[in-house]
């Protein structure tokens, strides 16, 4: 096997795996590529391992295709294996070209501080840092990146590198065939990225690495680099990316990005994505994103019908669970069944004041739907209304122009709007009674 062709299958042999860790991770489907399958599931049968899993600090938050990873290292670490956060305060000064058409924009050091300080928390509710025995670790690769002398590191590392094999790399070719700017600062990224996994392994013992699939090709620089530097045995496993149903990768580049953090996408907003993904993709994010047992999982997957939502309910219920807590879980599945049941709406939803003078004069329906968000502009929202998108308590509208008066605040001082099935505002008009 060719193991820079990320097109190869290695299904047959990754199903006669015989350790519990990698049955597992391939009975849920995290299973992409690997350097060499049978001997990492001898590593992994024979006693605990090392492995680690990079992440540039390019944003204060992870985001939804970020947890895929995160959620094989959790499967690791639940078999007994040791996992090691790689922070990048080092190559995120460079920027990854791996997947991209365009450079990343470059990030000051105080950002990159601000950014590492803020997704720590993150990994920290998954993986478990105080375990008596082969806790996770936190590591920051800017702590050897930073003390390399240059001409040093072309000498021991850079002559390891084949320029040629270099440019057939897939994040390299693509750039250079859509004749897109590719500079000399990210095309120097793999090899840091390889670096540090010799790095790794010579510090802390480190002889498996995770990534995205589009991380194929730094991986495999980093084993063959430890086998040319050290004669090291080093492996790469890869898994699938998160993709849509439009068959993108899920992720911050092309906007949209599901974040991790709180502050970002509040827990309700993250459960409501959860709990409409496509009915084609229930099982397998269940396997992905919850830690149900697979027996239950092929269950509810088995669901046909109007009863797929319940097994979408529980996806959602259970991914925010993980990252957001038990409190918070419970209380977005709350919100979102009152919201579609019809009953009092929680008050994870968003929602906007309205002074009681504004309505005796009327609002326009499109307008009111602008004001609250729930369109862009006036026009946007003439045409959620005349689509049969817009809803005013919970009624369907199709007069863009209908008045809002106080006549339709409820009697918790409130108007209901949706857009769809998903996005709903509370609009709370002011001196209207409810909470007054």
């Amino acid at each position: 096997m060719d193991p820079h062709d990320p097109g190869q299958a290695q299904a047959p042999a990754a199903q006669s795996a015989t350790s519990d860790a990698l049955r597992e991770l391939i009975a849920r489907g995290f299973f992409y590529q690997c350097t060499d399958v049978e001997g990492l599931d001898a590593a992994l049968r024979s006693g605990p391992i090392t492995v680690y899993l990079g992440v540039d600090l390019t944003a204060p938050s992870l985001h939804v295709g970020n947890l895929v990873g995160l959620m094989a290292m959790r499967i690791l670490q639940r078999h007994g294996h040791r996992p090691i956060i790689c922070l990048g305060s080092g190559t995120t000064k460079i920027g990854d070209p791996s997947g991209r058409d365009t450079s990343r924009q470059l990030l000051d050091e105080a950002t990159i501080e601000h950014n590492r300080r803020r997704i720590a928390p993150t990994y920290e509710t998954l993986l478990d840092f105080e375990a008596s025995e082969r806790p996770a670790l936190f590591v920051d690769n800017d702590e050897w990146l930073s003390e390399l002398s240059y001409l040093d590191f072309l000498r021991e590392v850079g002559a390891h590198f084949s320029i040629n094999r270099m440019l057939a790399m897939e994040s390299v070719k693509r750039r250079l065939e859509r004749d897109q700017s590719l500079s000399f600062l990210e095309f120097n990224y793999m090899i840091l990225q390889a670096y540090d996994y010799v790095e790794l392994n010579q510090r802390y013992g480190c002889t498996l690495q995770i990534g995205g699939s589009d991380q194929w090709g730094n991986i495999v620089n980093g084993v063959e680099l430890g086998r040319r530097m050290k004669d090291l045995q080093l492996f790469g496993l890869t898994h699938p990316l998160l993709i849509d149903t439009a068959g993108n990768k899920v992720g911050k580049s092309t906007g949209g990005a599901i974040w991790l953090s709180a502050e970002m996408l509040e827990p309700y907003d993250y459960w409501q994505w959860w709990r409409n993904v496509g009915d084609a993709d229930v099982g397998r994010f269940l396997r992905f994103f919850t830690d149900l047992p697979l027996d239950e999982i092929d269950r509810l997957e088995g669901l046909a019908g109007a009863e797929i939502n319940r097994a979408k309910e529980v996806l959602a219920t259970e991914a925010t669970r993980l990252v957001h807590g038990d409190e918070a879980a419970k209380r977005a599945a709350e919100t979102a069944r009152d919201a579609f049941g019809g009953g009092p709406l929680g008050g994870d939803v968003p929602e906007i004041t309205l002074a009681s003078a504004a309505l005796q004069a009327g609002v326009p329906l499109f307008a009111l739907l602008r004001d609250a968000g729930l369109a862009g502009s006036g026009g946007e929202a003439r045409r959620l209304v005349e689509g049969g998108g817009a809803y005013l308590n919970d009624e369907a509208q199709d007069d863009p122009n209908r008045t809002i008066t106080l006549d339709d605040v409820g009697d918790d001082g409130r108007i209901r709007l949706r857009a769809g099935k998903k996005r709903h505002v509370l609009v709370r008009v002011d001196g209207a009674g409810g909470d007054e």
